[in-house]
């Protein structure tokens, strides 16, 4: 296993090109230090600090880095999911299209707030394909939730049009790709709104967070009376022509607050170095013709890189072998929608519950609900861009990988002849 030297900023990290569980945002010593001041303070809740606090700073940072009018910092990205389809009217009786793969919080996030999923494929790009967005639209479909999965971007000019050709709510889960570009635009800030996740795993780390982003005012404040039960008592103004309305607990905390005015700082330098990383990998392996560079919707802006095989075993077996920098998309249980029992079951905390009860037909998943979406996983795999490692050991690792491939294709051959 190699290992760095420790930086001034870093507490802690290993140079182990990890696959999966890879942290993607590092903290240290700057995120320590900006919670002495709050600590000190005292002034621990969100609204606590009548200033707003870091986590008021934030929000107005975060809305001019991505150039959106209302930011609102929660408990969670899963949280911020379920706040912004509530504000956005989703409930019994709607469908909302949500993608094959993905974390299982999109999916349950509609039934949350009432409605149910409806499954639709992806495509090479690891993202919604627009194809079969237009086929599982009914009478009934409310919303779609894009997902740019892994910091790959969906394709959001198909899927907005489609959207305004059909009347439907778009709600942007950017949790996997904060800070990601599509087209000179910010993901989650080109829907009617984005959620953001700021946990420990994201490319915003504060352990666990998460964001809405929106330029309507009256979703902003719906979402905001939604994610505080205590807002009536909170004096916002700009909900005098919106009534009241019963919400839950998803607040986030100064503490939170504090280390995210650190992290956006951060944000775009990741970024740029994921993106240098990408271009030295995926030119070494493009010139494989063992592999195929997983294409992106937008390529000029890509962060997130996978390659796709031909065969589900090809995939399989450079996982094996490059175990440290690679896993195959399919042995991602938790994003594969063939794992989400209690979803796939329809199974809620109670049955007089259940929003599979309130939809005018019947929602049923099979196993190969999805086919499309099984097939792709099964053929590609991820590959970590090592955004803090040296480019040149980053090379060193593609070039291996590229090697390995050849020579696994190279021994089939002769064992064949």
């Amino acid at each position: 296993m190699l290992k760095s030297a420790r930086s001034r900023d870093t507490l802690q990290y290993k140079v182990e090109f990890p696959g999966e569980r890879k942290i993607m945002a590092k903290v240290g010593l700057r995120e320590w230090l900006a919670l002495a001041p709050v600590f000190a303070s005292g002034k621990l809740a969100r609204y606590s600090d009548e200033t707003g606090g870091p986590l008021g700073r934030f929000e107005a940072d975060f809305c001019n880095k991505f150039n959106v009018q209302h930011a609102l910092t929660m408990s969670s990205g899963t949280g911020a999911l379920i706040s912004a389809l509530v504000a956005a009217g989703v409930g019994p009786g709607d469908e909302v299209l949500v993608p094959a793969y993905t974390w299982i919080a999109t999916a349950a996030a509609p039934l949350a707030a009432g409605a149910v999923p409806v499954l639709v494929d992806i495509d090479h790009t690891l993202t919604m394909d627009p194809h079969d967005i237009l086929r599982k639209i009914t009478p009934q479909t409310k919303a779609i939730i894009p997902v740019h999965m892994s910091n790959m971007v969906c394709d959001m000019d198909s899927i907005m049009r489609i959207a305004r050709e059909n009347n439907l709510v778009v709600i942007e889960d950017a949790c996997q790709a904060v800070g990601l570009q599509y087209k000179s635009k910010r993901v989650g800030t080109i829907g009617d709104c984005g959620a953001f996740s700021f946990n420990q795993f994201k490319n915003i780390n504060c352990g666990e967070g998460g964001a809405i982003a929106t330029n309507d005012a009256r979703l902003f404040s719906r979402a905001r009376m939604y994610h505080d039960i205590g807002s009536m008592f909170r004096g916002h103004l700009d909900n005098a022509n919106e009534a009241p309305m019963l919400g839950i607990n998803f607040k986030a905390s100064q503490i939170q607050g504090a280390m995210l005015n650190v992290q956006l700082k951060k944000l775009d330098p990741m970024i740029a170095r994921m993106r240098e990383r990408y271009n030295v990998i995926s030119d070494i392996l493009g010139k494989s013709s063992m592999m195929m560079i997983g294409p992106h919707n937008d390529v000029d802006n890509a962060a997130g890189l996978h390659v796709i095989f031909e065969t589900s075993e090809d995939a399989k077996r450079f996982a094996e072998e490059n175990k440290r920098g690679v896993y195959r998309l399919f042995d991602s249980s938790r994003h594969v929608y063939t794992n989400w029992q209690p979803i796939l079951q329809q199974r809620t905390g109670h049955p007089a519950m259940n929003p599979f009860h309130w939809t005018d037909r019947t929602i049923e998943y099979t196993p190969e609900l999805c086919a499309q979406t099984l097939d792709i996983l099964k053929r590609s795999c991820r590959i970590s861009l090592g955004e803090n490692y040296p480019v040149a050991l980053v090379a060193h690792i593609a070039r291996r990988m590229s090697r390995q491939a050849r020579s696994n294709s190279d021994n089939l051959l002769y064992a064949t002849i």
